[in-house]
């Protein structure tokens, strides 16, 4: 069961907090085409869509309501949801420097009239709120379709508001 903090609560280190969940971050995952994993604008952080992998390799593949289960799904949404935060610490630095998590959209690859996409999206928003607190809820878009690349169970991308004076990009 994911946890839940009070309304109104806030995370004093989204890193300490990371740690305290016994959560590590994968390598931030590289495009797997002609775009930009992340872009910054301002206050706000934009993720490209990030699959279920670690180190290049992906781990959940499949089509959710059919080969795979929900609880497959959701894992797969909260491994993207590690990766997005892997790309946010890339190019801020900490995830210290979140501000909010603005927007998650979310493709799952679903069976003929599977429609709880929603839920197995909640894999990876409940993770944000457990490391961020209140500033981890998000609006959401949940979204099934047929084919994802590489055959990945679970696509998600993000809108982050950041605090810029805070950013100081990891040296890669």
């Amino acid at each position: 069961m994911a946890i839940q903090p009070k309304a109104g609560t806030a995370v004093a280190s989204a890193d300490v907090r990371l740690a305290e969940l016994g959560l590590e971050l994968p390598q931030p995952p590289a495009a797997l085409g002609s775009y930009t994993p992340v872009h910054i604008v301002g206050d706000l952080l934009y993720t490209s869509g990030v699959l279920p992998v670690v180190n290049g390799e992906l781990r959940v593949a499949g089509v959710v309501g059919g080969d795979l289960s929900i609880g497959e799904g959701t894992e797969a949404a909260r491994l993207c949801a590690l990766n997005i935060l892997a790309l946010v610490r890339a190019n801020t630095g900490s995830l210290d420097a979140v501000r909010h998590m603005v927007q998650v959209v979310g493709f799952v690859r679903s069976a003929p009239a599977f429609a709880l996409q929603p839920r197995v999206l909640n894999g990876a928003s409940d993770l944000f709120v457990e490391v961020f607190g209140e500033q981890g809820r998000h609006t959401r878009t949940a979204l099934g379709t047929s084919e994802l690349p590489m055959g990945a169970a679970v696509e998600i991308s993000a809108v982050v508001r950041i605090f810029p004076d805070m950013v100081r990009p990891a040296k890669g």
